[in-house]
């Protein structure tokens, strides 16, 4: 893969990707930074030096042998089919194709046997959904998981580089006096909690829950395990932060699991009670690995059958760029 296009390269995905592969080397690859018409002709940091951003147009990926799309579903599903009837292969960060069938749905250190089935199409899941279950999956296999109740915490940089700058501008806005102005959340992000922003179901979930639920269960290919999520805004500028309630089919104690978590892929234990040193985000943000940590028994579910947990994990590196870029690693090392 010689030739590699960036679809939303001066977005905040965008620019992770670029640094992600400025740190794993690309042995001399061609990149193409792809964005909006507005975008056309800015200059950003490139992988070798400073590059110019180009407009997407139905030509853009003329010789493209692999192209990384984070630029929304709806430039995606107008793109994606463009880009593979150009002969590129295709991995997608929206959520426009993540549940059909015939798309694998990969985190690498969970399901890597679903590229198996890739007709040129590999999505990547839900930010969320891929920190639940780089620490979920592990547990599962060894003591099957009933049900998960999970809470999500989830920092404004999820929603965007301009909600970052809202929350920046609204923290000095407010530590000075002046009142708050929200134009990407409906209410303010500084000094606040609030519900996830993604749109309500007639069910009451909104799209973020929506996608945990359905993202997890195609990963794990178990759709009778039971998640119940509720996803929550905070004023974290970076990194996620999850907990979790497990019920498993069988017992299994928290030196267990925490065994099991040390030795999986992707995953630091990060449990120190008598320190109180547990994971935060701002020790995962910038790093690769969802941190874990809070192990202990829930007295909530007989027969020593529940845990409970906190996990934190980067959204736009683990939980996006960079688990797009282990997925083409993959691939290459497969083909």
């Amino acid at each position: 893969m010689r030739r590699l296009a960036i679809v939303g390269a001066t977005g905040a995905v965008g620019q992770e990707f670029l640094a992600i592969l400025r740190q794993r080397g690309l042995a001399g690859a061609e990149v193409k930074l792809l964005a909006s018409a507005r975008s056309a002709g800015r200059k950003v940091e490139g992988v070798a030096g400073p590059a110019r951003v180009e407009a997407l147009t139905s030509d853009s990926f003329t010789g493209v042998d692999l192209a990384f799309f984070s630029a929304g579903s709806a430039v995606s599903r107008e793109f994606v089919p463009v880009a593979r009837r150009a002969g590129a292969l295709v991995i997608d960060n929206s959520s426009a194709f993540r549940l059909d069938p015939d798309v694998p749905l990969v985190i690498p250190e969970v399901n890597p046997q679903a590229l198996q089935a890739e007709q040129g199409l590999i999505a990547n899941p839900n930010c969320s959904a891929i920190i639940l279950a780089l620490v979920l999956w592990p547990l599962h296999c060894h003591w099957r998981a009933r049900r998960v109740v999970v809470s999500t915490y989830q920092a404004v940089s999820g929603a965007g580089a301009r909600a970052l700058a809202e929350l920046d501008e609204q923290t000095r806005d407010a530590l000075e006096g002046r009142p708050l102005r929200p134009r990407v959340f409906p209410v303010p992000c500084a000094f606040n909690v609030f519900s996830h922003d993604s749109p309500v179901g007639p069910d009451g979930y909104n799209g973020e829950e929506a996608k945990i639920i359905a993202e997890t269960r195609k990963i794990f290919g178990d759709r009778e395990l039971l998640i119940a999520p509720t996803c929550i805004r905070v004023p974290v500028r970076r990194a996620h932060t999850e907990t979790l309630a497990i019920e498993f089919e069988r017992p299994v104690t928290p030196q267990q699991a925490r065994a099991v978590l040390a030795a999986a892929p992707g995953v630091r234990v990060v449990d120190d009670p008598q320190r109180q040193r547990f994971p935060t985000p701002l020790e995962a943000t910038g790093g690769d690995e969802v941190l874990v940590g809070r192990l202990r028994q829930d007295p909530s579910v007989a027969g020593d059958r529940g845990l409970q947990l906190m996990c934190c994990g980067d959204q736009l590196r683990k939980g996006a760029a960079l688990n797009a870029i282990q997925i083409a690693e993959l691939l290459q090392a497969i083909r």
